[in-house]
């Protein structure tokens, strides 16, 4: 390792062979930070009880970061047990009309009596344990990325040990503003708990990094001084040259989750309009629904059209990307979660394929489909908006630009994480 890098410790719950959206931020940010002077020190559970695993994603580990694991206890196998599940997921929380009562238990407990997630386990063991790293490794600067929230608590502690330490709390996703957490049934007094933790990490932070602008002026408005915005983005090297060779049959897909809140009738509808003159097919790939599913199934036409495969490793994405004609983004349908930019956004503008968006059309999401002229975004009901676009996609009519997209590439997102975390 160089040593001439400066240290700084990153307290990450996901890291690999961890998969999904939630390790894909700081596992690109280290890829790219020792280019920038950083030798980072990641330091994340040693046996956490995740069900997602992507090997693929390991070859992005920078032979320059040193990673610290730790044990950790949680209490998400009694959840298991008492649902019969395998795991609780998150687009099941959201699915109430298909909870049974074990479910709906398991949820309160998740939501009462795990504050602010069953990983505070983890919390004191960690601050006790990374003390003696700070001093040894000479870091001056500490990351914490969440959710889980937990990771913050670690933060807040290590800094109230050690003022001298400049912390960044990294919010991925909302923490009292977080629909899932508004779908747990949470006591006042537990609610009164969150917030006061929330604050306590706004005060004791030197600065907040979030995902999108909307995102910053939502932690604004609740107390929060000092907000810096770095978006996700798309890493170059995860992708092949997009194929612009021409099918007969159209293939629309969508990468993630569908739950019965990223339902959109209107597309689904819209899709069965033109299945009697058009040829395409509906590829879905990740967590669905099986209420979404059928919903599709519904409709005229459809049935034989669509095509559901299970998540696949981050690897293999840039080839499905590069087989696709149209890519879609569906935001879920509530007020709490407009501030939030998927990070599929930016791998899809790096595949230059026309995105339709579903969701809410003043949300920076919408915002930088226009920006980058990769796409455009409709609402819920906008049935006209909707089957015009597809109109004009099957038609060959639709062109798009792409343009100022290289300002999402991971490289430069973190040459300018390193300057201004220099200036901290």
């Amino acid at each position: 390792m160089d040593n001439q890098l400066k240290p700084i410790l990153i307290v990450t719950y996901y890291w690999p062979p961890s998969g999904g959206a939630g390790v894909q931020r700081w596992l690109k940010f280290s890829k790219f930070l020792p280019e920038f002077g950083w030798r980072p020190i990641i330091f994340t559970p040693e046996n956490p009880d995740f069900d997602l695993k992507d090997e693929s994603l390991l070859k992005d580990i920078n032979p320059e970061v040193e990673v610290l694991k730790f044990p950790i206890w949680e209490p998400y196998r009694i959840f298991k047990k008492l649902t019969g599940q395998k795991e609780i997921k998150q687009g099941q929380i959201l699915e109430s009309s298909k909870r049974s009562s074990l479910k709906s238990l398991a949820i309160w407990i998740r939501g009462n009596l795990f504050v602010p997630d069953p990983r505070v386990f983890w919390v004191k063991p960690s601050v006790n344990y990374l003390q003696g790293i700070l001093e040894t490794n000479g870091i001056k600067h500490i990351i914490t990325t969440g959710p889980p929230h937990s990771m913050h608590l670690i933060g807040a502690k290590l800094k109230m040990k050690v003022p001298s330490l400049t912390w960044v709390a990294d919010f991925r996703d909302p923490w009292t503003q977080w629909e899932i957490l508004h779908e747990m049934k949470i006591s006042k007094p537990i609610w009164k708990r969150h917030k006061q933790l929330e604050q306590q990490v706004f005060k004791v932070a030197n600065s907040l990094l979030v995902t999108s602008r909307s995102a910053a002026k939502e932690f604004e408005e609740l107390g929060a001084r000092r907000v810096k915005v770095i978006t996700n983005g798309f890493d170059s090297d995860d992708f092949t040259e997009a194929s612009t060779s021409a099918r007969e049959v159209k293939l629309i897909s969508h990468i993630g989750m569908l739950s019965n809140q990223r339902n959109p009738q209107v597309l689904w509808e819209s899709l069965s309009k033109l299945a009697s003159t058009e040829k395409f097919q509906l590829k879905l790939t990740g967590i669905i629904s099986s209420e979404v599913l059928n919903d599709i199934q519904a409709f005229e036409g459809l049935k034989d059209m669509i095509t559901v495969q299970d998540s696949i490793p981050h690897a293999e994405l840039s080839e499905h990307y590069a087989g696709s004609d149209l890519l879609l983004l569906i935001q879920t349908k509530t007020d709490r979660l407009q501030t939030q930019l998927p990070g599929k956004l930016f791998e899809y503008l790096q595949a230059k394929k026309p995105i339709l968006c579903i969701g809410d059309t003043e949300s920076d999401l919408a915002r930088i489909l226009a920006e980058t002229d990769a796409g455009a975004c409709y609402a819920y009901d906008d049935k006209l908006g909707v089957l015009t676009f597809l109109k004009a996609f099957f038609s060959g009519e639709l062109q798009f630009e792409f343009q100022h997209i290289e300002k999402y590439n991971r490289k430069a997102l973190t040459e300018a994480l390193s300057s201004w975390l220099s200036e901290l």
